[in-house]
């Protein structure tokens, strides 16, 4: 069964945990015919589903699930009944499902349709004044300016994401923004404080214990993302053989469950390897990254797979070749699929 295929099999199999289908309906409403707490706890419930999706199988196909369930809680918003204090949660959580929406259209490469969810997302945070939602919107929207070769726009968004993550007191939320950051510092070629930015997000993850708790969608935050950041720096800087030896400790460190992050660490690996000159072990680590990739849809994933293949297509050996050769049948394969 492929990938898609067991997406779409999987709806009523997770249907317990909250995944959000329009052949699920909600709780029905109290007897004054409003809503409650039962059902944004529901709601909330299908937002955690799409999270555990999108780490294991990237945001390619994930994505319309997404958007269906932010319809579900604008249509709850403007035809349900509710009180106050439950309409502001509900407000939160659609602010909080249209930023996943934009995660995932950036996580497929669709960058316009990003930017569109993320602005909604802004909107509603703005309006509740909610500090943590703006924090996760500027750092995404951080990573998205990198990506897309805008380092200064980067950096201005993180920074404005960890003056509100401060606030918020907790460690892990601003090491991750302190990533962002040092992602940002290093491809504008300012090393020194990309390096020292580095350094805050390592010691604030080991006072995880101090300060307020971190909001659920830092959880891939860790060991594994700071060695690959670390690598991403490294190889920033031009100094390939220590990038892979980060990234190879990302990819050991990487939890099983993070499928799309694992495929996209060992191709990143494949290509340090490539470029520090163990051609031979990178292109393994390419050709071995094709297991991966058939259980992920990630268009960030395949354009790094892209890059894998023109760095071993640059090299004069048969080895490297044949991988090339192999990585862009795969590609044509994936995408005639």
């Amino acid at each position: 069964m492929d990938r898609r295929a067991f997406l779409n099999d999987s709806i009523g199999a997770v249907a317990s945990m909250g995944l959000p289908s329009h052949a699920l309906p909600l709780s029905p409403p109290g007897e004054t015919g409003a809503i409650g707490t039962t059902h944004l706890m529901e709601l909330r419930a299908g937002l955690h589903s799409l999270y555990q999706l999108d780490d294991a199988y990237g945001g390619g196909d994930v994505r319309s699930l997404a958007v269906r369930h932010l319809r579900r809680v604008r249509r709850v918003i403007n035809t349900a009944q509710f009180p106050d204090t439950i309409g502001r949660q509900l407000h939160l959580l659609a602010g909080e499902t249209a930023e996943h929406c934009g995660w995932l259209y950036f996580d497929a490469d669709d960058q316009e349709q990003a930017r569109g969810y993320w602005g909604e997302a802004l909107t509603t945070a703005t309006m509740l004044r909610d500090a943590n939602l703006e924090v996760l919107i500027f750092s995404s929207m951080s990573l998205q300016a990198c990506y897309e070769g805008r380092p200064r726009d980067g950096l201005d968004l993180a920074r404005a994401a960890q003056v509100r993550a401060t606030k918020h007191g907790s460690p892990i939320l601003q090491s991750v923004v302190a990533g962002r950051e040092a992602r940002a510092l290093s491809l504008l070629e300012d090393g020194k404080t990309a390096r020292r930015r580095l350094t805050s997000a390592r010691k604030l993850v080991e006072r995880d214990h101090h300060g307020r708790p971190a909001p659920e969608w830092t959880a891939f935050h860790g060991h594994a993302e700071l060695n690959f950041l670390q690598g991403l720096y490294y190889s920033d800087i031009g100094h390939h053989s220590a990038a892979a030896q980060f990234l190879r400790a990302a990819l050991i460190h990487q939890e099983a469950s993070y499928g799309r992050n694992r495929a996209l660490y060992r191709l990143t690996l494949a290509k340090s390897l490539v470029d520090a000159g163990e051609v031979d072990e990178g292109a393994a680590h390419a050709v071995g990254s094709l297991e991966h990739l058939e259980e992920v849809e990630s268009g960030r994933v395949m354009r790094r797979l892209t890059e894998v293949t023109g760095a071993l297509r640059a090299v004069d050996s048969v080895s490297a070749h044949e991988a090339a050769e192999e990585l862009r049948e795969y590609a044509q394969a994936k995408e005639a699929a």
